[in-house]
């Protein structure tokens, strides 16, 4: 039984991380840039298990990411 995955599609509001000019961005996007699933960035927000480059900040509830660390983790910065 052949089974098909969905295409990945990039968020919204994605622009590729050499052309990004905010300082933090959403969770998707993070997601989206470091291959994993929301949900874990979630749980590593919560059990603190983050990368100290990738450490998040919360603002009106949502989690916020740092461009800068992003780029550290991908070997870009």
């Amino acid at each position: 039984m052949n089974v098909t995955r969905p295409a990945k599609v990039a968020p919204a509001d994605f622009v590729p991380l050499h052309l990004e000019t905010r300082t933090h961005v959403s969770t998707g996007i993070t997601a989206w840039h470091v291959s994993l699933q929301q949900q874990t960035l979630r749980a590593m927000a919560c059990n603190e298990s983050y990368d100290p480059r990738l450490k998040p900040v919360r603002h009106a509830g949502r989690l916020l990411w740092p461009v800068a660390g992003i780029k550290s983790i991908l070997g870009v910065a």
